[in-house]
């Protein structure tokens, strides 16, 4: 039995051993289309690297009996988002090819409504793929708000920074780990930032209408971080003041059981 567990780890390993594989062959690609420069090289390179370490330890960690159908998805997502990076930090060396750009993330955020559907008709849904499903979605956000933000101005990293400011602050409030119950609006607003960004990184539009675009993706992403973070508040107030008002209550009872202890002696 032991050993059957250490193949199937290995065999886990080996998949995201091929995605980075994959990654660095896709970048390969992309440098001989395009001529890209040592940035958008190295950035890839460093997103690929990275990738596969975070998420080996994270396999190794929870050890899922296989990689998973969805996970394969998401990983297909992970490696354009590397592309895209890849091609992002180029732009700064020279002309971003803005097709290819606008390609890459197109087909990424496509995917992105794919490998949820595929983990629950599969039954494969864990904690770990929903995390890997969100750490590529901001980290695409946060490339997207880069890019974007040569034009519009350096506001616009506020949308790909949000998130990260998040969990930074959740390292100081404990409560805002909490867990957040379903929100559509929320899926919405998620789903809002990509293609918004990608819009106005498309370059299509007259740039007050960019403009607009992006205001509209960072004030419907505020007003969704707002609200989540005053739920988290008032549930974590709640949950404070249950407890010191159940004490008179657990007293009460005790009293009353006490009390009907004493009423039986009485009758015996």
């Amino acid at each position: 039995m032991a050993l059957n567990n250490t193949y199937e780890a290995r065999l886990v390993q080996q998949e995201t051993a091929v995605g980075a594989g994959v990654q660095i062959l896709l970048l390969a690609l992309l440098g001989t289309a395009i001529g890209m420069g040592p940035a958008g090289w190295l950035t890839g390179l460093a997103f690929a690297i990275a990738t596969w370490a975070v998420l080996s330890r994270a396999l190794h960690r929870t050890r899922p009996r296989s990689f998973g159908p969805a996970n394969r998805v998401t990983l297909g997502r992970a490696i354009l988002v590397g592309g895209v990076t890849a091609l992002v930090a180029d732009s700064f060396e020279s002309s971003p090819p803005v097709t290819l750009l606008v390609g890459l993330t197109a087909v990424a955020l496509i995917l992105d409504g794919v490998d949820g559907k595929v983990a629950r008709r599969t039954g494969t849904s864990t904690a770990l793929g929903a995390r890997f499903d969100m750490e590529v979605d901001a980290f695409l956000i946060l490339v997207l708000s880069v890019y974007v933000s040569t034009r519009l101005g350096p506001w616009v990293l506020l949308i790909g920074a949000m998130r990260y400011a998040f969990v930074a602050a959740a390292r100081v409030a404990p409560w805002l780990n909490a867990p957040l119950p379903p929100s559509m609006a929320r899926k919405t607003v998620a789903a809002m930032q990509g293609i918004c960004l990608l819009l106005a990184g498309a370059d299509l539009l007259p740039y007050l209408a960019d403009l607009g675009v992006v205001l509209l993706a960072l004030g419907s992403l505020v007003w969704s971080f707002g609200r989540d973070v005053v739920w988290l508040w008032r549930n974590a107030r709640q949950a404070v003041r249950i407890p010191a008002e159940l004490e008179p209550a657990e007293a009460s009872v005790e009293t009353s059981v006490e009390g009907i202890e004493m009423l039986e002696l009485a009758v015996r």
